[in-house]
């Protein structure tokens, strides 16, 4: 990390270009087709580590080389963004899956983790008396996305940053 004292204070070297290893916050506003409102991020409050794989690949394609208070509009096609739905992660297991007594209904989303160990945002999909069809595609599977976007905050990641893979906050971050 370029840091440099003035005053005992020490302040992290700007860069210029959104490239890998480099923190970037962002302002954000991401729509379907339709043009309904996904999700929103304002104030810089959504920041990730450039080439880390944080981000879906093709909003971070469309951010490498950008510069500071960049603003720009680009539509991202399924593949670069969630892929395409795949219908081998839907399934229909028995009521006996979930704890006794919870409530399972169309829309209810949970935590799984995959048999490879990666954790998977599950939603239900279909509740049939004690059949219940699951879904493991992410939410937004299948769904060209647009983002309406401005780059708040461009930073060389800390060397801790890189070799973890994500931003940590101003304290650092512990595993």
């Amino acid at each position: 990390m370029l840091q440099f004292t003035f005053f005992n204070q020490t302040y992290v070297k700007l860069m210029t270009k959104i490239a890998k290893n480099t923190v970037v916050s962002l302002d954000y506003t991401l729509t379907n087709d339709a043009g309904d409102v996904l999700d929103k991020s304002e104030n810089g409050q959504f920041v990730y580590l450039h080439g880390s794989n944080n981000i879906i690949p093709g909003l971070e394609a469309a951010l490498t080389d950008k510069t500071l208070n960049d603003e720009f509009k680009v539509s991202i096609e399924a593949d670069d963004a969630y892929g395409q739905k795949d219908d081998s992660k839907k399934q229909v297991v028995g009521r006996e899956m979930f704890e006794p007594g919870s409530p399972i209904e169309v829309g209810t989303q949970f935590h799984a983790q995959s048999p490879e160990g990666d954790m998977l945002v599950i939603t239900v999909t279909d509740v049939a008396g004690d059949e219940i069809t699951i879904d493991g595609n992410h939410p937004l599977a299948g769904e060209r996305l647009h983002f309406d976007v401005k780059v708040t905050d461009i930073r060389e990641a800390s060397e801790e940053e890189v070799a973890h893979g994500h931003v940590h906050g101003p304290d650092g971050h512990h595993h």
